[in-house]
């Protein structure tokens, strides 16, 4: 059976030890007063996430631009004059469990529509192996692409014609394959028994590569 982790910090750490991982690294700390006033303030949007949780659950923007700060939650955004209300506000609404931060990325989008990807590789007696590469479309109105919560599947190639028509399609899904098989030897000599990978990555409108996610359980 293969080998299980929940703990999205863990999973980020064992990236983080390693620059050619790093490098795609969305910045992430641990969900508190302090480090989020600090990253609002360097990146103007974040996302909390549950440490421990998966299909989008409990993931809420926060933003700040011109003294007001908002946060979003499915699709329901609340509007504050001051970082302490909003923060206050903020504690009641997540679930009740540990959260972190990370930096938001702006992602590429169709029709407005937010765009992310999924590339699921599984261990076989051979080696590691592609299941798949596929793009989620959020559905309108949410800032998550989880199909969960309404997302739409689309292919990779057509979910990257779509939203980044300006970037080389083959070379970019390449890119990922290559990322993806760096970061699982990665995984597996930090974490020995794993034997499937889901990596969700974020293209911003540059074309720029961020790993958003790994699951050792991908749907």
């Amino acid at each position: 059976m293969s080998r299980q982790l929940a703990s999205k910090w863990r999973k980020t750490a064992a990236l983080m030890k390693y620059p050619v991982a790093a490098a795609h690294i969305p910045q992430t700390k641990a969900f508190n007063a302090a480090n989020l006033l600090f990253m609002l303030q360097r990146y103007g949007m974040v996302y909390i996430k549950p440490v421990v949780g998966g299909g989008g659950y409990g993931v809420i923007r926060v933003s700040s631009s011109g003294g007001v700060y908002k946060y979003t939650h499915m699709k329901v955004t609340r509007s504050f004059a001051g970082f302490r209300q909003m923060y206050r506000s903020l504690v009641r609404a997540k679930a009740k469990r540990r959260y972190m931060i990370q930096q938001g990325i702006h992602l590429a989008t169709i029709h407005g529509r937010p765009v992310d990807y999924r590339v699921k590789v599984v261990k076989t007696a051979q080696g590691w192996v592609f299941r798949s590469l596929v793009g989620r479309l959020a559905r309108p109105g949410l800032c998550i692409t989880n199909l969960s919560k309404g997302g739409t599947m689309l292919s990779g190639k057509r979910a990257l014609a779509l939203s980044l028509p300006h970037i080389a399609n083959r070379y970019k899904r390449q890119e990922m394959r290559s990322l993806t098989l760096t970061c699982t030897h990665i995984m597996e000599s930090q974490f020995p028994g794993i034997g499937q990978l889901g990596f969700d990555y974020g293209l911003d409108h540059s074309g720029r590569i961020w790993i958003l996610e790994v699951n050792t359980r991908p749907q």
